[in-house]
């Protein structure tokens, strides 16, 4: 017989698993991961942009990210470059961006390593083409 303690506590527990899958939780070691499509169609555009090597509408797209969050992983100074996505109705660059891995900008063939931030750098997912 299970007594009402466990059968409450087991419930809660796949609750828990279920949201963490769901929310995109990727375990230690990895970010989650995003298909493109799922995005907003800004941040299309602006992959688009990131692989022709521009034009960039803001004058800080493409400086270095310095990760100072550290939820990417650890490269060397200079490895990763940022980029606005556009938000809709913002007269200032907002809080989505794309932090571009070295050598993933200009090569439209690149499936490289690009990370989505629509929260200003608290989090980040890997864009998946």
């Amino acid at each position: 017989m299970t007594s009402g303690l466990f059968r409450r506590t087991g419930r809660s527990a796949v609750l828990a698993l279920l949201w963490l899958l769901l929310s995109g939780f990727a375990p230690p070691g990895g970010l989650p991961e995003v298909d493109l499509d799922r995005l907003p169609p800004e941040a299309a555009h602006t992959l688009m942009l990131i692989k022709q090597g521009g034009p960039f509408p803001y004058s800080r797209d493409g400086v270095v990210f310095q990760n100072r969050e550290r939820l990417l992983p650890a490269r060397q100074r200079g490895y990763y470059r940022e980029y606005t996505v556009r938000t809709p109705g913002l007269n200032h660059r907002g809080a989505r961006r794309i932090v571009a891995g070295e050598g993933a900008e200009r090569d439209v063939r690149s499936s490289g390593e690009y990370y989505y931030t629509g929260d200003h750098y608290r989090s980040f997912r890997r864009i998946k083409e």
